[in-house]
């Protein structure tokens, strides 16, 4: 079985998870044209390799076209009715759906209105859907079954939002991560998004300190906007798979398997002779 763990280490983000699953390997044309089904204004996926603190990382941007803004704010029945209708396969769609309810839910408990209701701003719709949808198509691509996450730190502090000064986490946020593992920090800013909030609420299925039993296969780190004072601000998706024989893993060592081969007949066939006289030797006392 496929899995995929979340080391949230500096929090989570939709762009930081896009960028990591990328990194990891998900496909990043698949994804790039799966998304074009989604009719929005023009805009343009910009990825580019940052170090964040000594760690390569992949950086995620939605680069909108100046000439032809957003014109109005998408309620959350609409963004559905775009996803529903895309034409994406089972499993992206749920993912989508799964993520968007979340976030939904939890800003119609906190405004006081009815979940269909609830409005995302201009921009923030673009980036949204483009995240959330482009974070599905990438754990389509990995094939992964089952997905794994660290406890989340969520920051502190406050954070100006259209509706003025708000604290951190932002309520949707708080809220969303009612009943699941957050970590402390000492970081005065937002280290988790509502859209990382909804990641981690509508698609985790286990939440573990450390990693879960697996074998690693590909590992990303996706980049976050930030710079944090003594951390990276990245993301780490690790894929791998669990195997019931993980206690007895072989490892092939292709690069030494010349040698190798070569240096375990020799010692065989000398083992082999060793074996031989010890029975010589265990025998002929015997007879006298």
């Amino acid at each position: 079985m496929r899995i995929l763990y979340l080391d949230c280490f500096s929090g989570i983000s939709g762009d930081m998870t896009l960028g990591a699953l990328v990194d990891a390997g998900a496909d990043r044309a698949y994804i790039e044209e799966e998304l074009t089904k989604i009719k929005l204004e023009p805009y343009m996926l910009e990825w580019k390799r940052v170090v964040k603190r000594g760690i390569s990382a992949l950086k995620l941007d939605v680069i909108l076209d100046p000439q032809h803004p957003p014109k109005h704010h998408r309620h959350y029945s609409e963004i559905v009715q775009v996803i529903q209708q895309a034409g994406f396969n089972e499993r992206v769609t749920a993912l989508s759906l799964a993520i968007f309810e979340k976030i939904g839910i939890a800003e119609a408990k906190i405004h006081g209105i009815p979940v269909e209701k609830v409005h995302f701003h201009e921009v923030g719709a673009i980036d949204s859907i483009v995240d959330i949808v482009g974070v599905a198509l990438a754990i389509d691509s990995l094939q992964v079954e089952r997905i794994f996450a660290s406890p989340v730190p969520l920051g502190s502090g406050t954070i100006h939002i259209d509706h003025g000064i708000y604290p951190v986490p932002a309520p949707a946020t708080l809220e969303m991560m009612r009943g699941l593992p957050i970590a402390s920090t000492n970081y005065s800013l937002e280290m988790t998004t509502p859209t990382g909030a909804g990641i981690i609420s509508g698609i985790v299925d286990e939440f573990s300190k450390s990693f879960p039993p697996m074998i690693v296969d590909t590992i990303g780190y996706g980049a976050g906007t930030r710079d944090l004072p003594n951390q990276p601000n990245v993301l780490r998706v690790v894929v791998g798979k669990v195997d019931p024989y993980i206690g007895k893993w072989q490892v092939s060592h292709e690069h030494l398997a010349h040698e190798h081969s070569h240096g375990h007949g020799h010692g065989h066939t000398h083992d082999d002779h060793h074996h031989h006289q010890h029975e010589q030797s265990h025998t002929h006392p015997h007879h006298t």
